[in-house]
């Protein structure tokens, strides 16, 4: 079955081929490589765009929907491995990044909120840590016993977070690479790249997170390809979730779309090892589960209309990596490694990378995302 989000037409797009050598060649069409575009392309430069299958074909249309602020740490966690001012500041970083989103998204985006749910007693006690670690650094949050609507009485509590969103995020990466198209970026779609040293450009923009692993030897052991699988019910007649839902250390998540289906993604640790690859391929055991967690969601049967498997990225230290390449003499960066939560942070980090490469290197995100930091 096809992903949920793919199903929209795409906009149409302007043409604006480059002929010969660009400034910056972007490999990768999702969220990151469209918004990194964008932004070199407005900068000034010539950039082309190459995207092995559609836009948004990848993780971009076949994620969650979660537009979440923070990163994919727990808070209190961040703060201890990173340090509480780079904690802070990065959690507001990724606050800006959602509001400048929701300026360009348009009705792709809506933003009820979310809840990040306490599956057990362990689990209680390890997000209070989290609402506490928020609540000491200014950081808006509330505290829930329960939460309404069908989540009520089968959690041990939850933090809400306001602002928080649900996207449709082939739209607005389609959007995005419209935006990109009329902006001068020369967009080759179904032009896979095989070898990063035999683009024409002066720099290279690797921006595939999860997919394309091997493509820079250097970041194989860096990111790691990981699949998440996800399944969406038949429309339901009433809202039993009006918000993202985000539970056991986000294992599983789930939101009630706008025509009243139910999607559900997660239960990776089922079989957690098998979930270490690049085939974006769905499976029995992970599927089983989904469909018996659903139907406890629903309280009944329901029909499974679409189910499908996307790739993300995931790092040693759950941080982004963005910049140079080490050992690539400034000529191949990358952008990726979100770690399951790329709607926001892919958004942000192909922004950052592109003012990067624009000569701008004063945001303090670059040196906690900096590669290097695992040579």
């Amino acid at each position: 079955m096809n992903p949920y989000w793919l199903e929209e037409p795409a906009p149409a797009r302007a043409a604006t081929p480059h002929e010969g050598r660009v400034d910056v060649a972007v490999v990768g069409g999702g969220v990151t490589g469209c918004s990194a575009a964008l932004r070199l392309a407005e900068g000034g430069l010539r950039v082309r765009l190459h995207e092995a299958r559609d836009i948004a074909e990848g993780a971009s249309g076949r994620n969650g929907g979660f537009a979440l602020r923070g990163g994919a740490a727990r808070y209190d966690v961040a703060r201890e491995t990173y340090g509480a001012g780079r904690a802070a500041a990065y959690w507001r970083w990724t606050q800006d990044a959602l509001d400048r989103l929701a300026g360009l998204a348009g009705d792709a985006l809506r933003r009820p909120g979310s809840y990040r749910l306490a599956a057990d007693e362990e689990e209680r006690e390890a997000i209070r840590l989290e609402f506490e670690a928020l609540r000491e650094d200014g950081i808006a949050a509330e505290w829930l016993d329960d939460v309404p609507g069908g989540a009520a009485g089968k959690f041990h509590g939850a933090i809400s977070h306001d602002g928080d969103g649900s996207i449709q995020p082939a739209r607005f990466v389609r959007r995005l690479a419209a935006r990109a198209a009329g902006a001068g970026v020369d967009i080759r779609e179904h032009d896979r790249v095989e070898d990063v040293d035999e683009l024409a450009a002066e720099r290279v923009l690797v921006a595939t997170d999860g997919y394309g692993h091997g493509l820079v030897a250097e970041l194989a052991d860096l990111i790691w390809p990981t699949r998440g699988q996800v399944i969406v019910s038949e429309p339901l007649d009433g809202v039993l979730y009006d918000r993202p839902h985000y539970a056991r250390q986000g294992f599983d998540y789930w939101q009630q779309l706008a025509d009243g289906r139910v999607l559900l993604g997660g239960f990776r640790d089922v079989s957690i090892m098998d979930e270490l690859t690049d085939v974006e391929q769905t499976t029995p055991t992970i599927q089983s589960s989904l469909e018996s967690f659903m139907h406890e969601l629903v309280g009944a049967q329901v029909e499974i209309t679409h189910r499908w498997a996307g790739i993300f990225g995931l790092t040693q230290d759950m941080l982004p990596l963005v910049g140079p390449v080490p050992g690539r003499d400034g000529r191949v960066w990358v952008a990726g490694g979100y770690s399951g939560h790329g709607n926001v942070l892919g958004f942000a980090c192909g922004q950052l990378v592109a003012d990067a490469l624009l000569g701008d290197a004063s945001s303090p995100q670059l040196e906690l995302f900096d590669p290097a930091r695992f040579a």
